[in-house]
């Protein structure tokens, strides 16, 4: 059976600067002399980075909105109710972990944009942003087009039936 010490030996090195026994070789990790950093924690909600995220999106042209059918129809009756404005989240699901997050979006692409390209375009400008204002890694972006807007459709209903 092979162990290995645990006990450290100082080794001599010949080096001019060595550090002497009164200075100490690590940092505290709390108190006055410890970096602003180390002392406490930063945790971010998934609604912020999902927030983030939504933004970024819809940023990137070619892009009509965010969210499947029903995620919209719900979002449209939403945006009618007094103060109910619209939601960046809508079509956008996030997971958050320590450092890292993955992120799902739904999109309707306008017609004529192609739609790889648009992908790409979202993909990009959603992981910067993200990794830029949270400092959280993306290690994932996924995309579901879930709809191609057409230049004669109408985003809302007419509400007036057929007859008059």
């Amino acid at each position: 059976m092979v162990t290995e010490s645990t006990a450290s030996t100082p080794k001599t090195t010949p080096h001019a600067s060595r550090p002497s026994k009164a200075t100490p070789l690590q940092k505290p990790e709390s108190g006055p002399d410890s970096a602003p950093a180390a002392r406490g924690r930063t945790t971010i909600a998934d609604g912020v980075v999902a927030k983030i995220a939504g933004m970024a999106a819809r940023e990137v042209p070619g892009i009509h909105a965010l969210g499947g059918g029903m995620a919209r129809t719900m979002g449209a009756v939403r945006d009618m109710v007094p103060g109910g404005g619209t939601s960046v989240t809508r079509g956008v699901k996030v997971e958050v972990g320590e450092r890292q997050s993955a992120i799902d979006l739904s999109l309707v692409v306008e017609y004529g944009y192609a739609i790889t390209d648009v992908a790409a375009d979202v993909r990009e400008n959603v992981i910067a942003a993200v990794e830029r204002m949270t400092g959280l890694e993306v290690v994932e972006v996924n995309i579901a087009v879930n709809d191609v807007h057409l230049p004669d459709e109408d985003d809302h209903e007419d509400t007036e039936g057929r007859v008059q």
